[in-house]
């Protein structure tokens, strides 16, 4: 029998974050408004107000088309219901394309929102833009290994880190960010044994998705683990309630009960 954690009490921030490394695992999960940041706020220590919701809740086939006015509204919606966790801002497509356009989009999340960090994709190649985000007070979450920005570049999802190349290429970028200034690394899509000997060579913490058990960390979108989005379901997520099921079964006795006039009853009525 497995033992619940006990809800997080004090504010979660980016120093938490990279004491937490080497000390305790890291929770991370996504939402996109109010209702769900409030329930998931203290329960994990950072919420990523992730690109991933053109796909979940947009029906895109990629998170390309997510846009910075998307992004900043749905991330004012999550601050007003996190107020312990780290909220995370997802930097769009095209919202970073070199240093002084990240900065400006950076600075007008920083003013319109209270998100306390930023993410962005890319490796070594996105140094000098993590080098000046983090110069000018942004706090960056850099991105490495399998980077959904660049699906259609890649022709397609391709686990990283499969050959001594791209392993080595993998452990570079990450030092790398590291010495620009970001504050932690999201490690997706990659070969466990490769994430697991970047969060051993860098000083800053690791958040895993689909990247193996031996990271500082973990995330997962919400509407997948929680079984919500049932379009498909990667490898590396685990369900951990069968959300849709449990909604349909509710709308289920609500349809029943409107047709048979069992609801509202007396208690249900002024």
């Amino acid at each position: 029998m497995s033992m619940q954690s006990a809800p997080i009490g004090n504010k979660v921030t980016v120093r938490t974050i990279r004491e937490m490394k080497g000390v305790e695992p890291i929770t991370m999960v996504t939402a996109y408004d109010a209702l769900f940041a409030g329930i998931f706020d203290g329960e994990v220590e950072m919420i990523l107000v992730g690109d991933s919701l053109s796909m979940s809740f947009f029906a895109e086939p990629d998170t390309l088309s997510a846009t910075m006015e998307q992004m900043l509204y749905h991330t004012k919606a999550v601050c007003k219901g996190a107020k312990r966790s780290l909220v995370v801002f997802d930097m769009p497509f095209g919202s970073y394309t070199h240093p002084q356009q990240a900065l400006e989009n950076a600075v007008s999340v920083y003013r319109e929102t209270c998100a306390e960090a930023i993410k962005i994709e890319g490796g070594r190649e996105k140094a000098e833009t993590v080098r000046v985000l983090s110069e000018n007070g942004i706090a960056v979450l850099a991105h490495i290994g399998l980077m959904p920005q660049s699906v259609r570049a890649e022709g397609g999802y391709r686990i990283q880190g499969k050959t001594t190349e791209e392993a080595i290429r993998l452990l570079e970028d990450a030092k790398i960010l590291e010495e620009a200034g970001a504050f932690g690394l999201l490690l997706e899509g990659m070969k466990s044994e490769v994430a697991a000997k970047i969060t051993e060579a860098v000083g800053i913490p690791t958040i895993g998705i689909g990247a193996g058990n031996g990271t500082d960390g973990q995330v997962l979108v919400w509407s997948d683990m929680f079984g919500f989005f049932e379009a498909f379901k990667p490898k590396f997520v685990k369900r951990y309630l069968d959300g849709a099921d449990l909604i349909r079964e509710g709308l289920r006795r609500y349809r029943e009960e409107v047709k048979s006039r069992a609801f509202p009853d007396e208690e249900h009525s002024y």
